[in-house]
């Protein structure tokens, strides 16, 4: 009852040990927020690049000359969809056909472009909407509010012509990403080209000028995709880069009309570990995929950023433990400080009767309430700070006048934070541990003093 009873009388009384407290507060508040927060963008870039793409790629390759293969392969997609869509294990197979260009012309939204010195660059993706509903998030993505763009008319027939442009020349439309309508300043209805390059007769590259009209917008939440990815019918993105004007002109049977193939899976936990090897060998086998075509799964495609993401995150909880490390340091010298002030005290427990092992006990338990009370505080304050990370930048940077999350640059709108019970929990043990390590040496200091030299002393 003595240990409990003087560890709170000497906690309270000296308060230096307020020091200690606080900073094994803020380093624990510290560890679970910036830990939440990291966590949160690694899960949030798992999910945005899980929406964004699907559960398998798969990007053929086109061989020309000495490498073909003996049987032509298809220019078109029908053949490999057809098998794809066989494989119990496949849900649904979508074609893209993926080109490169930049926002021009002469109208007033271009000039605004380039007057800003923007970045235009757009990557016209052509799709079948049917298909693409089926295996991707983009019925979600036109469904979505948007921050300042405007929405398809009908989410459900996005290439349809925005109300009020019905009867005019014929022009496609294109879906363009949330971010890419509000950088740019575009609305919906507006006439727009997107300049690029495409191979003529010869095969030479020429450029070329879509003229096309904006539909509406879609938002992913991922601000680098709504940047830059256009969606435009897929067929239509064909006839221009095989040089068609007319709506009358067909095809050329050499014309390529897809450049991936996206596939979604009935399990992807399941299958996803090796279906892209049996996809190769049974695609290439029935000869409608190249041998050097490239099959990954959407994790094989984001394991760059995934890995940057997930080493940031350890390389902050190495950091931000130091801060802890600082904190038992702290710990140990006011303890230490405390043992040589208090050798009377330590002197007459003794004689009372104390025994060092609970003289130890005394100034182990100053640290644990240092830790107690500090990983406490930091814990709720740390969690609540997480959960709140968002509305709390909001209204710093309405009340400051000063932007601190840009989410013009980062890759989301927000600032994602999940708050892991296990990683707080270990934190929180950490800072015990710490405490306590720091606090044992000064504690067998106490214990080892011999009462009747701390009496003469004094």
């Amino acid at each position: 009852m003595f240990r409990t009873f003087l560890s709170w009388r000497y906690l309270l009384v000296r308060r230096t040990n307020l020091i200690g407290i606080v900073g094994i507060m803020v380093a624990v508040g510290a560890l679970i927020l910036i830990l939440s927060i990291m966590t949160g963008f690694l899960e949030l870039s798992r999910v945005a690049a899980r929406a964004s793409s699907a559960d398998v790629t798969i990007t053929p390759f086109f061989a020309d000359g000495e490498q073909q293969q003996p049987q032509p392969l298809p220019l078109e997609p029908s053949p490999l969809l057809e098998v794809l869509r066989k494989d119990a294990r496949v849900v649904a197979a979508s074609a893209h056909l993926t080109w490169f260009g930049s926002l021009i012309g002469d109208t007033s939204i271009s000039s605004q472009i380039f007057s800003q010195g923007t970045d235009a660059v757009v990557r016209l993706v052509g799709i079948d909407v049917a298909d693409e509903f089926a295996a991707t998030h983009l019925e979600e993505f036109l469904s979505s509010t948007p921050l300042r763009g405007q929405k398809v008319a009908d989410p459900k027939n996005p290439f349809a012509l925005p109300p009020g442009m019905e009867g005019g020349r014929p022009r496609p439309v294109i879906v363009v990403g949330d971010s890419l309508m509000r950088t740019h300043g575009l609305a919906r209805g507006d006439v727009i080209k997107v300049g690029t390059v495409v191979f003529n007769s010869k095969q030479e590259l020429e450029s070329a000028d879509f003229e096309c009209i904006v539909g509406g917008s879609f938002r992913s939440r991922e601000n680098e995709l709504d940047l830059q990815r256009v969606y435009v019918d897929r067929t239509q993105l064909a006839r221009f880069l095989a040089g068609l004007r007319s709506q009358e002109d067909e095809l050329p049977a050499d014309a390529r009309t897809y450049s991936e193939i996206l596939v979604k899976l009935a399990d992807y936990d399941r299958d996803g570990a090796r279906i892209c090897s049996d996809l190769k060998q049974r695609l290439v086998s029935m000869s409608v995929l190249h041998p050097f075509s490239n099959i990954e799964t959407w994790e094989q495609q984001k394991r760059v950023i995934l890995g940057a993401i997930e080493n940031e995150r350890a390389l902050m909880a190495i950091m931000l433990s130091l801060v802890l490390l600082v904190a038992g340091f702290t710990i140990f010298a006011i303890l230490s400080m405390m043992v040589s002030e208090k050798r009377r005290d330590i002197g007459i427990l003794t004689a009372l009767g104390a025994t060092p092992r609970g003289v130890m006990q005394v100034f182990l338990m100053i640290g644990f309430w240092d830790a107690l009370i500090g990983a406490t505080l930091g814990c709720l304050i740390g969690t609540w700070l997480a959960l709140k990370i968002d509305p709390i930048e909001r209204w710093l940077s309405s009340t400051f006048d000063f932007q601190i999350f840009n989410r013009e640059v980062y890759l989301f709108d927000y600032i994602p934070s999940q708050v892991e019970p296990l990683r707080v929990a270990t934190i929180v043990l950490g800072a015990f541990v710490c405490a306590l390590v720091f606090a044992m040496v000064p504690a067998y200091r106490a214990a080892k003093l011999d009462p009747v030299d701390a009496l003469r002393n004094e």
